[in-house]
């Protein structure tokens, strides 16, 4: 297939397709939304909760919370709304605290990648990921999650890029001409990561609304050796990791 960079042992595509394309060839698949679905994974499952993604923000994800006997997390991304998509929100979540995340990306993508051992990662466990994944298979999907233009379409997001660059730099094997392209796009911007998040669109709005706090936790680099799996539908913090 000409789209699926199957030729390459590493690979990197965007959002839906790119799952779609990759997840069959692939031996393990790395969903990337860095602000914030999957740092948010890392700091919760970090803590030993278990997260349930979910793709809607509507009335059925309170039914599919009470399905999976978990909460359900804010759909407003503020303190005094208690859990949510951001990552400070989480921070001291207790151990066993299970909660369904609705998130139109990051959630939505693990929900398509079939029975492929799949992974959240992030800038904060980056080397930690490339390695249990290089453990599970040596045909490895990177795929950065994207934002949502207003009328539903993709936009392909800088840090997210940077991510997945992050990811694939610690990872060996023949890289894919996009993934080479994320990689150099990770090491322009590695000695400066919070002015990378900060600056580019999805920083911006973040910043406006008051939320640079969770940018500076997405920002933090190679801090963790959370691996969170997703385990019968929850993505759960490896152990030995």
């Amino acid at each position: 297939m000409i789209f699926n960079q199957s030729e390459f042992e590493l690979r990197c595509e965007w959002g839906f397709q790119g799952v779609a394309q990759l997840a069959p060839i692939s031996d393990v698949i790395i969903i990337v939304d860095i602000l914030s679905f999957s740092t948010s994974v890392e700091i919760a499952t970090n803590n030993g909760a278990i997260i349930f993604p979910y793709q809607w923000r509507d009335e059925s994800a309170l039914d599919y919370a009470k399905l999976v006997n978990a909460g359900l997390a804010s759909r407003e991304r503020r303190p005094s709304y208690g859990y949510s998509l951001a990552p400070s929100s989480l921070l001291n979540i207790p151990a066993g605290t299970r909660l369904v995340l609705p998130s139109p990306n990051g959630s939505f993508l693990t929900l398509h990648t079939g029975s492929k051992p799949t992974l959240a990662g992030c800038l904060r466990n980056s080397e930690t990921i490339a390695q249990f994944a290089m453990a599970r298979g040596t045909r490895i999907a990177i795929i950065p999650a994207g934002e949502r233009w207003p009328d539903g379409s993709l936009r392909p997001a800088l840090e997210d890029l940077i991510g997945a660059g992050a990811i694939l730099s610690h990872l060996d094997g023949r890289l894919s001409p996009e993934a080479e392209a994320a990689v150099a796009v990770f090491r322009h911007w590695q000695d400066d990561l919070v002015t990378a998040l900060k600056k580019c669109s999805s920083g911006k709005e973040l910043v406006a609304k008051g939320f640079t706090t969770d940018i500076e936790l997405a920002a933090a680099f190679n801090i963790s050796n959370c691996v969170p799996l997703l385990t019968d539908n929850a993505y759960v913090k490896q152990s030995g990791y």
